[in-house]
C-alpha cells in the first residue's frame, strides 16, 4: 500500500498500548515474536570520511580523536566473520568510512564479500553512494544486503548533511535494488528533527517501490567534537513510538536496533521487542560505538525467552486471509483494537 504523512500520523498517535498491540498482532503474523535475527558489524575501514554528517565521529572535518586507517586486509576480516559466525551471528555487516568506493578498492571489497559468504553467513556492506555498474559488482560477488540509511526527512535532511543530497541517497538505494541486492535503509533519532520528520522518515522507507528488507532505527550516541555533541537525548517512549510505527508501516521488513542501545535500559529494550523490533547488533563495538557485549545481550533473551534466528530466515508467508487482515488493521486507526 501507498502511505501518506497523514495515514501515519494516525498510527503514530495512537494511545501507547493500542500502538503497541497493533504492531505486535502484525509483528505475529509475519513472524515468529520470540525470535531475533544477530548480525555483526565490522568498520574494515574507519575514519577520514570527507562527507559532513553531523553525527559522525568518522568524518573528517571534526575533530572527535578519531584516527584514519586504510582498508583492512581480506584475510583479518574473513577471520573475525568467522568468529562472529561460530559466536552465533547470521549476518556480517562490513562498513567503510567514504563518499563512495574507488575502482582500486573494489577487488578487495569482491574478495571480502566472496570469503564471508564461503563461511554461510549472509553479507551486507555499507560503503557510502553507489553507481549502478558498483552495485552490480557487488552483486555478481554475491553481496546479500546493502545498508544506505536515509538518516532522517527529507525536510530535515539538509540540517544534518550538506555534503550529499537526500535525491543521493534514494539514487543509490535504486542502484541497490535494481541490482538485485536487497535493501537496508533506515534513520537515526535524536538529530534534532521532530515526530513529524520521524514519520516522514518512515513514510519515504515504506513507500520505496519495496520497502527495505531490513529498517535500522539507531538512536543517536552524541560524539564529542561533532554538531551534534550537545543534542538532547530522545525520549524513549518516542523512540517505541518509532520502532512500533515502522513494524505496522513495513510488515515484512526486519526492524532492527541498531546504534545506541547502550543507552537502553532491558526494559526499553523489551518494549521494542514487543513493538516489532527483530534484529540487533551484536559485538561489543558498532564501527567506533560501543554495543552491549553478547553475554549482555543473552542474559536479557534468557529473561525475554527470545532466541537468535537461523541464517536465511525472513518473513514467513501468512495465509492470504491473515494478510488482508494484517493489512487493514495497519491501515486504518478508526478499527477498534479489540475484537
Amino acid at each position: 500500500m501507498i502511505w501518506d504523512g497523514p495515514a501515519a500520523r494516525a498510527i503514530f498517535d495512537l494511545p501507547f498500548m493500542d500502538l503497541l498491540y497493533r504492531a505486535q498482532t502484525v509483528h505475529r503474523r509475519h513472524f515468529d515474536p520470540n525470535r531475533v535475527q544477530m548480525s555483526r558489524l565490522l568498520s574494515i575501514k574507519t575514519g577520514g570520511c570527507p562527507e559532513d554528517c553531523t553525527y559522525c565521529s568518522q568524518s573528517a572535518r571534526y575533530d572527535s580523536g578519531l584516527s584514519a586507517s586504510k582498508l583492512m586486509e581480506v584475510e583479518r576480516v574473513i577471520a573475525e566473520a568467522k568468529r562472529a559466525r561460530d559466536a552465533g551471528a547470521t549476518r556480517y555487516c562490513m562498513g567503510a568510512a567514504w563518499r563512495s568506493p574507488k575502482p582500486r578498492d573494489m577487488p578487495q571489497i569482491v574478495a571480502m564479500i566472496e570469503g564471508v559468504k564461503a563461511l554461510g553467513l549472509e553479507t551486507c556492506m555499507t560503503l557510502g553512494m553507489l553507481d549502478g555498474d558498483q552495485a552490480r559488482t557487488l552483486k555478481k560477488a554475491g553481496l546479500d544486503y546493502y545498508n544506505h540509511n536515509i538518516d532522517t526527512s527529507e525536510a530535515h535532511y539538509s540540517n544534518v548533511i550538506t555534503t550529499r543530497s537526500f535525491a543521493d541517497r534514494l539514487d543509490t538505494l535504486a542502484h541497490v535494488r535494481d541490482s538485485g541486492i536487497k535493501v537496508c535503509s533506515g534513520g537515526i533519532l535524536g538529530l534534532g528533527e521532530g515526530s513529524q520528520d520521524r514519520i516522514d522518515m518512515l513514510v519515504t522507507l515504506a513507500n520505496l517501490p519495496q520497502p527495505p528488507e531490513s529498517v535500522p532505527i539507531n538512536m543517536l550516541i552524541p560524539v564529542e567534537g561533532t554538531p551534534l555533541e550537545d543534542a538532547a537525548p530522545i525520549d524513549p517512549i518516542e523512540f517505541v513510538r518509532v520502532v512500533a510505527t515502522a513494524r505496522i508501516m513495513m510488515p515484512e521488513s526486519h526492524v532492527r536496533l541498531s546504534a545506541g542501545r547502550t543507552g537502553m535500559s532491558d526494559e526499553m529494550q523489551a518494549l521494542c521487542f514487543f513493538a516489532g523490533a527483530n534484529s540487533i547488533f551484536v559485538g561489543d563495538t558498532l564501527l567506533t560505538k560501543e554495543n552491549p557485549d553478547e553475554d549482555q545481550d543473552m542474559r536479557l533473551f534468557a529473561r525475554l525467552g527470545l532466541s537468535p534466528m537461523v541464517a536465511h530466515e525472513h518473513a514467513r508467508e501468512p495465509d492470504p486471509d491473515e494478510a488482508r487482515r494484517a493489512m487493514v488493521l495497519a491501515a486504518d486507526p478508526a478499527i477498534p483494537v479489540l475484537r
